[in-house]
């Protein structure tokens, strides 16, 4: 995948810019997803990654209130995808990037949607998105 020259890549754990690296891997769910008519009224499966440069504050007081919890990242995207029928990757991706921000200690967000089904001679087809707070 190409770089876009003039769009920096989220910085992962960068001491200089004080930020650090905060990821859910692998998150595999049911949703209602797609375009097509045999996609409506059914669940598929659906892996999601979320990486998230966050500031770089440390735990002084090693409390959960601390840090960016990705147990609440995650649960915000279980929501999401109980919502109901989406149909393209790319706005859950969307709303998952823009669920990220509710923590204000979210910089970046990139997240990947993969649709585990989607293609019968290929592993996934998805999208992989990166929004920074506005």
């Amino acid at each position: 995948m190409s770089q876009n020259p003039r769009v920096p890549s989220l910085p992962i754990a960068d001491s200089d810019q004080a930020v650090s690296h905060v990821f859910i891997r692998n998150l595999c769910l049911d949703a209602q997803i797609g375009v097509y008519g045999h996609e409506h009224g059914r669940h598929q499966p659906v892996r999601i990654n979320v990486d998230l440069a966050v500031d770089d504050t440390p735990p002084l007081d090693d409390r959960l209130a601390e840090v960016v919890d990705y147990d609440d990242i995650t649960q915000r995207i279980r929501s999401l995808v109980a919502a109901g029928h989406v149909k393209l990757a790319e706005t859950l991706a969307h709303r998952i990037a823009e669920a990220c921000f509710s923590d204000p200690r979210v910089k970046r967000a990139r997240v990947r949607v993969e649709k585990l089904n989607a293609l019968a001679d290929a592993e996934s087809a998805g999208v992989e998105i990166e929004r920074r707070r506005k």
